[in-house]
């Protein structure tokens, strides 16, 4: 039986009081950085290609189904606003579409063309990474986008819950992260999806820092959407450049990122 799919350590879950749940889920939870901590050299593996990709202009799709789709998603959304890169840099594709973001669609995930055509849709090509992202590792959805990639000389890995699964077999690098059997039997919404969340936060985050998109540690390529980010923006150059809060701002709003503003300064 699939570890995923194994049943939980606790039993009779109605019985429990509101602290008794909390404290059991917070403790399995204590297990999912200790086992993504076990898949760092798979994940630096797979950032240390992805890397010279990108800066050939390469692009990372995540592909996954349900709660793996969502966080992969996710993750893609928030590349362009944090270090201020196109929405194409990194895509995340669900099994069904858009529409699965909120509502489960029947029967996508089980089409193992499906994921493929949506990647041809992209005109992918060999300079791009494909992430296949599912906590049992048998989605015929990822399975077949991940095969077909690879057959198309594509750089493809994945992450698991599962050892040995069949989209590790399709994977060049595959990052199985075993949290162990979940606290509602099955729910991989639950820990799985902790570690997905983290691994993606590893992987798109190392691999922007080493794109240059962080400067010691700022997000200076960061979109100014809102007010919030703008008093950001603002204090990082004041602290860079020593100047007011008036000059700052100013200077952050002509240029329109952190990055910008200070290298326009320096070369006056």
């Amino acid at each position: 039986m699939l570890i995923t799919e194994q049943s939980s350590l606790y039993n009779d879950l109605e019985k429990k009081s509101v602290r008794e749940i909390l404290e059991d889920i917070n403790r399995e939870d204590q297990k999912v950085a200790l086992a993504v901590q076990q898949t760092i050299p798979q994940i630096e593996k797979l950032v240390n290609q992805i890397v010279p990709r990108m800066k050939q202009g390469g692009r990372i799709f995540y592909l996954g189904a349900g709660t793996s789709g969502r966080l992969g998603v996710l993750d893609a959304s928030e590349i362009p606003p944090t270090f201020g890169m196109p929405p194409s840099w990194v895509i995340g594709l669900i099994a069904g579409g858009d529409s699965a973001l909120r509502n489960p669609v029947e029967g996508a995930e089980d089409d193992t063309d499906q994921g493929w055509k949506k990647l041809t849709e992209h005109h992918i090509n060999d300079k791009d990474i494909v992430i296949g992202i599912a906590a049992s590792g048998t989605t015929p959805y990822v399975i077949g986008a991940l095969r077909e990639a690879r057959k198309n000389g594509i750089l493809t890995g994945c992450i698991t819950s599962n050892p040995d699964s069949p989209m590790a077999a399709e994977s060049d690098v595959a990052i199985e992260m075993i949290v162990g059997p979940e606290y509602v039997t099955g729910s991989s919404r639950m820990k799985s999806g902790t570690g997905q969340k983290m691994i993606l936060n590893m992987i798109s985050t190392s691999v922007m820092i080493q794109l240059g998109r962080v400067k010691g540690n700022k997000m200076v390529n960061m979109q100014l959407s809102n007010h919030k980010l703008v008093e950001r923006g603002t204090r990082m150059i004041m602290e860079e450049l020593g100047l007011n809060h008036e000059e700052a701002q100013e200077l952050l709003l002509l240029h329109g990122s952190v990055k910008k503003a200070i290298g326009a300064y320096r070369i006056r």
